[in-house]
């Protein structure tokens, strides 16, 4: 027999989670947060914005590959830093078990910041959404790899309901054929890093641009780390480069950040998406 891969023991253990998750704090706990009846930001607007610099900037203390990129980074200074620095958006990681994250990180970053914020975890059930909701969130992720279009079309149609929006993130063209819903999604991300020996390359977002629908935002996740490399992104119809890693392995993750913003500014504007 076959070992699991890294995403299936992942996912066998977020559902043992949120189980007991489910169990200690209830929908009904969920629903009287004071997030959940507050209006999300859109995610899709701030990435479109005219002179924005698409950047979604990520939170991540550490990855299944990697282990510890910055165990003791403060999620205030540094979100803020993002903010202040020019990003377009957040992405906070709150799984704990892989990546070292939580809840409150979430909380916190909504407490000090006005962009929008995704919350990246693995999502398997619809509690995760409302919990998504209840703590803060303005966008979810959804994995093509570890859902069926069915159950992206029923997470991302809840999601939506509460004004959360929806990132989907593939990692090839199947997934990418498969599962996209116009009904259940706002934003497609490729991610460039390949599942099943984790390296990075830049050719997955560039060979899947044009099969991605326009009526998506178009996001590209991971193995980005210079301006050069989000200029050819965007010369193929990207709005969105989510960074985790090439930040957050400095001391400072924020003033990484602002470098790489400046850069951007210096690159030709984006042609506007309507």
């Amino acid at each position: 027999m076959s070992q699991p891969t890294i995403l299936q023991t992942i996912v066998a253990h977020k559902r043992k989670e949120v189980a007991t998750r489910r169990d200690l704090v209830p929908v009904k706990l969920l629903e009287s947060s004071l997030y959940f009846k507050s209006k999300p930001l859109s995610l899709r607007q701030y990435l479109l914005r005219e002179n924005g610099s698409g950047l979604i900037a990520e939170f991540k203390r550490k990855s299944p590959s990697k282990g510890w990129i910055n165990q003791y980074a403060p999620v205030e200074r540094t979100t803020l830093g993002y903010m202040q620095a020019g990003a377009a958006a957040l992405s906070i990681l709150t799984d704990a078990e892989f990546f070292g994250g939580k809840n409150e990180d979430l909380t916190i970053a909504r407490r000090f910041n006005f962009c929008p914020i995704l919350r990246k975890d693995f999502v398997v059930d619809e509690y995760q959404i409302l919990e998504a909701k209840s703590i803060g969130a303005d966008a979810v992720l959804l994995i093509a790899a570890v859902l069926t279009p069915e159950e992206i079309k029923t997470l991302g149609s809840l999601a939506r309901s509460l004004g959360l929006e929806v990132l989907l993130e593939v990692h090839d063209g199947e997934e990418l054929a498969r599962s996209t819903n116009a009904d259940a999604v706002d934003l497609v991300g490729v991610n460039n890093r390949n599942l099943h020996d984790f390296s990075l390359s830049l050719d997955t977002s560039l060979e899947l641009a044009a099969a991605i629908p326009n009526e998506f935002v178009k996001v590209s996740e991971s193995g980005i780390s210079s301006a050069a490399a989000i200029g050819k992104l965007r010369e193929a119809g990207y709005r969105g480069f989510l960074l985790g890693e090439a930040f957050m392995r400095h001391a400072r993750p924020e003033r990484a950040c602002a470098a790489l913003v400046q850069e951007i500014a210096a690159l030709p504007k984006p042609a506007l998406i309507s």
